[in-house]
């Protein structure tokens, strides 16, 4: 039995966190943030990665599952608008982009990670025959699905879909938009080779930083709450996955405060 949180408790705290955190007093804005934790564990509203972004504590190996949930259902109404119209964020069609310069597809079978409301589905309805799509967020996954875009739609945690799923195997897997909500990469890499035929594709976008901030580390959180994967990082990941880099490119994710977010674009092929 889950103890009942106490809401009152709970939003005093994390909005003096919010302030303290805006204020710069990080100290006591960590302390803050360590009372929200202890008062809802599961961590709804990111305590644990937002202590991360002001470089205190342990970097969580992803954003709380709850955290990634709530966030999602709350903005799944207005994600499409703030998304693609204030923050520029065309992945999707750099996506396919790529895929019809490189001449890969068409796809039997796409698995698309952390869907939401069928951005990148969209994008790659004709190159695809049969389209599943995933998504944490129930809300996002009925906007998809009022779409009709997927085939097949579920709405789940994506590492625990692609351990779980002993379904058919898929020749081609995006994850666009998922990797700035996950700091290890070990769980997606090797649930992607699994759940990928041979000579399978896996494709997805990252968000990074300059080498003098991550400063040698593999990810890290950076001043947004996101995580950031370092090049070499990604590339070491995959090869030792089992995956062939078929190409990476330097992509401009979306705009965060005027300032272009940079990132990678990442197209592999997955040996078997």
């Amino acid at each position: 039995m889950a103890k009942k949180i106490d809401e009152d408790a709970l939003g005093e705290a994390y909005n003096r966190a919010l302030e303290l955190e805006k204020a710069g007093d990080v100290d006591a804005a960590v302390a803050a943030y360590e009372e929200v934790l202890a008062l809802d564990p599961d961590d709804h509203g990111g305590a644990a990665v937002r202590i991360a972004a002001m470089g205190r504590g342990e970097t969580p190996v992803k954003a709380p599952d709850a955290y990634v949930e709530t966030l999602f259902d709350q903005h799944a109404e207005v994600f499409e608008d703030v998304l693609v119209e204030q923050l520029g964020y065309h992945v999707p069609m750099l996506v396919r982009q790529r895929l019809q310069a490189l001449k890969l597809g068409p796809f039997k079978r796409l698995l698309d990670l952390g869907c939401g409301t069928g951005l990148t589905g969209g994008a790659l309805r004709d190159l695809c025959a049969d389209m599943t799509g995933i998504d944490i967020s129930e809300k996002m996954v009925e906007i998809a699905h009022e779409k009709d875009l997927y085939e097949t739609l579920f709405v789940a945690e994506v590492e625990d879909f692609l351990d779980d799923n002993d379904e058919e195997a898929f020749d081609i897997i995006a994850a666009t938009d998922v990797l700035p909500y996950l700091g290890a990469l070990e769980p997606l890499f090797f649930g992607a080779a699994e759940n990928l035929m041979p000579g399978g594709l896996f494709i997805f976008s990252s968000e990074t930083l300059p080498e003098e901030i991550l400063a040698g580390r593999a990810y890290m959180v950076g001043p947004h709450q996101r995580f950031a994967h370092a090049d070499a990082y990604l590339r070491e990941r995959l090869t030792a996955t089992g995956f062939e880099l078929v190409e990476i490119s330097d992509i401009n994710v979306r705009m965060e405060d005027g300032q272009p977010t940079p990132g990678h674009l990442v197209i592999a092929r997955y040996n078997g």
